[in-house]
Parts: structure tokens; C-alpha cells; sequence
């Protein structure tokens, strides 16, 4: 098996290349600071879920047993398995917005007021605890194979980076149906408008589905980050920042129900206690 971490880290030369023709094109978009602490994110983020899945590959492999199917792979049941995995991506990136507890990790990604393709390395250390890999168990149970399963998700990740960024304008068609730079910097943005839209992965259709798409303003400006207090630049506060806010409202919560509410509602909830 490939693991995701060796397929991201092939593609490591080409995300360098696309960072530093972006940084010559557009400066404007890059604070060094911040793209280091982006960097520094992702080689941790890269390091935890490396552990994670060493941990977790037994266990995967045990739950692939009673799977309803075998399926082997082919060009098109890896087609069949993307447009599964993306499916799944969708509802666990608008899990990450709705339900605290997902949001825990994935705040991260979103903590910084800047966009340029460094800011898709962006990641939390956190994301194995909080159970992304939840997301991904149906296509286990289902019959891909484990090893299968994290080659899309790798895939479908490597993609992702492309669409970090402020340098690429509206491509035609591809609009449509695919996520683009376009649609991608509206979900990075804190403007009420584009609040928790845009959830794709690689396809924008899942949005179209489930009623989480908007189209951009042209006459609105973009801007990026998350509501309420920032983390502070770098990457201890970037990844433990949310934890805390969620230790101190859940002090001030009285009683299980009201302790539920904060771990597993939507994140405003904490912000009004």
C-alpha cells in the first residue's frame, strides 16, 4: 500500500513550483510569516497522520473483511470510488463547519487572513483525534480496499491544493462542475455571504445538491479567516487555539446537556457563552 503521506510528498515538487510562481506574480497575497508557520503546519499535520494511519491500518484491514463487495481495482471502479470518496468529502468538510467537535481540527485551515497556495498546507495535527477517518469507513465497508480508499483521498487532496489561491481567475465551464480557485476562495471567506458555502472537494455539483452553493459577488471584497479571536502566528496557537475556547465554554456550560450542546453544535454556540 501507497501511503497517503508518500503520494502527497511525490507531489511535494509540483506544489513548490506553484508556490514560487505565485510569490513572483503576486507578492500582495503572501506574508513570508505566515507562509512559513503554513509550512511548519504541514510537515506536523503530514507527521500525525502518518502515526495515525499506522495505528489505524490494522483495524481497517480487520473491518474490510466483512465488506459487502470486493472490489478490485480498475480504472473504473477507481472512477466509482473518487466520485464515493468526493461524495463523503463533502459532508465531512460541512461537518467541519456545523459540528464543533470537527472544527476543533479544521479551524486551522481556515486561521489566517491570507490565500495563496501556501495555505493549503495549513492543517491540524488534530484531525486523527477528532475521527476524519470516520468519513471514509463507508467505502471500507462497502468494498474498497483500504489501500484503494487512501489513493483517492490522496488524490482528492492533491487537488485541493490548486484551488488555494487568488492568482486564478474564472476558468469557463469547469465552473460548473468542478471546485475552482473561484468558488474555493468564497468558502475561505468570512464576508456573511459566503459563510459555509462551497464545500467541494473536486466536485462543486455536491453544493449544487445540497443547497451550500453561492456564486461570487464581484462587487464584494474577499475577506479570509475565521469570526472571533484569530490564533496567534504560529503553530502551537494555530492548532490548540480552538481547544481551549471549547475548555472555557464548556466550564461555563451547566450541565451534560448544555456540555453536549458545546462539544457537538454548531461552533457559534461556544462564541455566545
Amino acid at each position: 500500500m501507497i501511503p497517503v503521506e508518500l503520494i502527497l510528498l511525490a507531489l511535494s515538487p509540483i506544489f513548490v513550483v506553484c508556490v514560487v510562481l505565485e510569490f513572483v506574480k503576486a507578492r500582495q497575497y503572501f506574508n513570508i510569516k505566515d507562509s512559513v508557520n503554513n509550512a511548519v503546519l504541514a510537515a506536523l499535520h503530514q507527521g500525525s497522520d502518518a502515526i495515525a494511519l499506522l495505528l489505524l491500518m490494522p483495524f481497517f484491514i480487520w473491518l474490510h473483511q466483512f465488506a459487502f463487495f470486493n472490489i478490485e481495482l480498475s480504472i473504473w471502479t477507481l472512477l466509482l470510488g473518487f466520485l464515493i470518496q468526493d461524495f463523503l468529502y463533502y459532508w465531512f468538510h460541512r461537518a467541519s463547519h456545523t459540528i464543533h467537535w470537527f472544527w476543533l481540527a479544521h479551524v486551522v485551515h481556515h486561521s489566517s487572513p491570507f490565500m495563496n497556495f501556501t495555505t493549503a498546507f495549513r492543517q491540524s495535527i488534530f484531525y486523527p483525534i477528532v475521527g476524519m477517518w470516520l468519513f471514509w469507513m463507508p467505502m471500507i465497508i462497502i468494498g474498497f480496499s483500504p489501500s484503494i480508499v487512501f489513493l483517492i483521498v490522496a488524490l482528492n487532496l492533491g487537488y485541493q491544493f490548486f484551488v488555494h489561491t487568488q492568482t486564478i481567475r474564472k476558468l469557463g465551464w469547469l465552473e460548473k462542475i468542478f471546485n475552482t480557485p473561484t468558488h474555493h476562495r468564497i468558502h475561505h471567506a468570512i464576508n456573511p455571504p459566503y459563510i459555509n458555502k462551497n464545500y467541494a472537494g473536486v466536485l462543486i455539483v455536491w453544493d449544487k445538491l445540497f443547497g451550500t452553493f453561492v456564486e461570487e459577488d464581484p462587487k464584494l471584497t474577499i475577506e479570509y479567516g475565521i469570526v472571533g479571536e484569530m490564533p496567534k502566528a504560529n503553530p502551537i496557537s494555530a492548532n490548540c487555539h480552538q481547544f481551549v475556547k471549547m475548555f472555557k465554554a464548556l466550564r461555563q456550560a451547566s450541565g451534560l446537556k448544555a456540555k453536549l450542546k458545546v462539544v457537538f453544535s454548531d461552533p457559534t454556540h461556544s462564541e455566545q457563552l
